[in-house]
């Protein structure tokens, strides 16, 4: 059972903490008047708030060193793009649950018993139940919006974007209930959810950021055209025929992840114009540094 505690507890450090984020997001994009939806955002940006403080308790010494390592559960960024998103927009974040997170250790099999797999149980269970919940709230505003019947200053394509994501999150969780553990996604379709992915990334940067950065936009339109072009290249080849895709997808990604993090230090650092949140920016930085450890893991399989 350790790959099934390993992987649920490595799956909700890395998931758990972005539906947090969706929440806020979304929570930070309603106006004033929209009393109802506000309060449901932030009673789910609680829930799994709750469900990765739970995760952290379970999770030291239980995960590997390569996803610790990988940037894809904190940054450098993390703590103090929480703290300046939680002044400007006045909404609650738990920095202390980065804090612990900075703090957890692989390597520690002895805590793997029959109290350990109870427990990571419970929060699968727990987190699926407010997954549910989230992925039918996402869809009625995305419903709403497009009917024009809500305002939020978050784009359509963002919502559904997140959506994507969330049901990413539900089905690798249903899998390890299901199974144990996560059937083996096929190169080429992980490659195509994830080159979306950094894709719609690249949009969200290019229309969020202000008029005049003008290299900055240019930069981020051609890590968007980048992206378009590897996920036709991926359309066109057969399953088996990935390698090349893959490594220019490594190399597109290894250079958009230097981008995100130059980007990061400049909102961080009020060095850049936009409307970019401090932890959007640390966000998307994450899912750069999660896709590129999913594609090395795959590089280093073909050797």
């Amino acid at each position: 059972m350790r790959e099934y505690v390993t992987l649920s507890l490595e799956t909700h450090l890395f998931f758990g903490r972005i539906m947090k984020e969706h929440s806020l997001f979304l929570l930070a994009g309603f106006p004033e008047k929209e009393k109802e939806f506000r309060h449901r955002a932030d009673r789910f940006r609680e829930e799994f708030e709750e469900g990765l403080r739970r995760t952290v308790e379970l999770a030291d010494g239980m995960v590997s060193e390569e996803v610790l390592a990988s940037g894809e559960i904190v940054t450098e960024f993390t703590k103090k793009a929480e703290c300046q998103t939680s002044d400007l927009s006045g909404i609650s974040i738990d920095s202390r649950i980065t804090e612990a997170e900075e703090r957890l250790r692989s390597g520690c099999a002895c805590r793997l018993n029959r109290d350990m797999v109870r427990a990571v149980q419970m929060l699968n269970k727990r987190m699926l139940c407010s997954l549910n919940g989230l992925i039918s709230f996402k869809e009625e505003i995305l419903r709403k919006v497009t009917a024009c019947r809500l305002y939020t200053t978050n784009y359509p394509l963002l919502i559904e974007h997140i959506i994507r994501e969330a049901k990413l999150y539900r089905r690798i969780i249903r899998e390890l209930e299901q199974r144990g553990r996560v059937s083996a996604t096929g190169i080429k379709e992980m490659e195509m959810f994830w080159n979306q992915i950094m894709m719609e990334h690249a949009e969200f940067i290019r229309g969020l950021l202000d008029p005049t950065e003008n290299e900055l936009i240019q930069a981020a339109d051609g890590f968007a055209k980048d992206y378009k072009r590897l996920l036709e290249e991926a359309r066109e080849r057969d399953a088996c025929a990935m390698e090349e895709v893959t490594a220019k997808t490594l190399r597109t990604t290894e250079k958009y992840q230097q981008f995100k993090t130059a980007g990061t230090e400049g909102i961080t650092g009020c060095e850049i114009r936009s409307i970019i949140l401090p932890l959007l920016a640390d966000h998307v930085l994450r899912e750069a540094n999660h896709y590129l450890r999913l594609l090395e893991d795959v590089e280093r399989g073909r050797d």
